[in-house]
């Protein structure tokens, strides 16, 4: 994915060079991707471009649609940290509203690399289906810390079910000609709801 910030410089030589291949190996995917599409790219030449085998390609990535989402450990914990590190008096609904809007929604008007790289997950089926699956992934993990951030047991249901629509949002969004009203819209919903939660503890 396009880089927004500078990545934590990893400590040690053995780890340093292992980032480094990891880089090289999903710049090249991505840069093959956009330009001949998704499924016209194989595996092997994707290695042969990153200069790697493809034993080696498999241990960074063992899927190919897992080239294209290179920062999915990374993208987790933003999620987590939106509700972690949200200013005092932000609710939860609202801190995850501004993740959405600011990390998953497509840049409109924004860096064209992003709008690339966004129209190639939207148009190409499996990676707009390991992208729902990635971000679904991501839900047990929200709904613990949610849980945790409110005093409320792990398995909270209503914990889980924040979290579960708070990821399906942006997703929900789609196809609307104002994608960033359609999840504040769907984000006040959520508001509403969790006010009952935190107010009924």
């Amino acid at each position: 994915m396009p880089e927004t910030r500078s990545a934590p410089v990893p400590v040690g030589r053995r780890e340093r060079k292992k980032a480094a291949t990891r880089q090289a190996i999903a710049d090249a995917a991505l840069r093959l991707f956009l330009e001949r599409g998704y499924d016209d790219v194989g595996i092997r030449e994707i290695a042969e471009t990153a200069d790697v085998s493809t034993t080696t390609l498999f241990k960074h990535f063992p899927v190919k649609e897992a080239l294209v989402f290179d920062e999915e450990a990374d993208q987790e914990t933003r999620l987590l940290d939106a509700v972690r590190e949200r200013p005092d008096g932000q609710s939860i609904p609202a801190a995850l509203r501004e993740h959405a809007l600011r990390h998953r929604r497509a840049a409109a008007g924004g860096d064209p690399r992003f709008t690339a790289f966004f129209d190639l997950i939207n148009n190409t089926p499996a990676l707009r289906d390991y992208a729902q699956a990635m971000w679904l992934r991501h839900s047990a993990a929200l709904a613990r810390v949610i849980a945790e951030d409110s005093g409320l047991p792990s398995d909270d249901p209503a914990c889980a079910a924040l979290a579960h629509f708070a990821l399906e949002a942006p997703r929900a969004a789609r196809g609307h000609g104002d994608p960033e009203e359609a999840i504040t819209r769907a984000f006040d919903l959520l508001e509403n709801g969790w006010r009952a939660v935190a107010s009924g503890r």
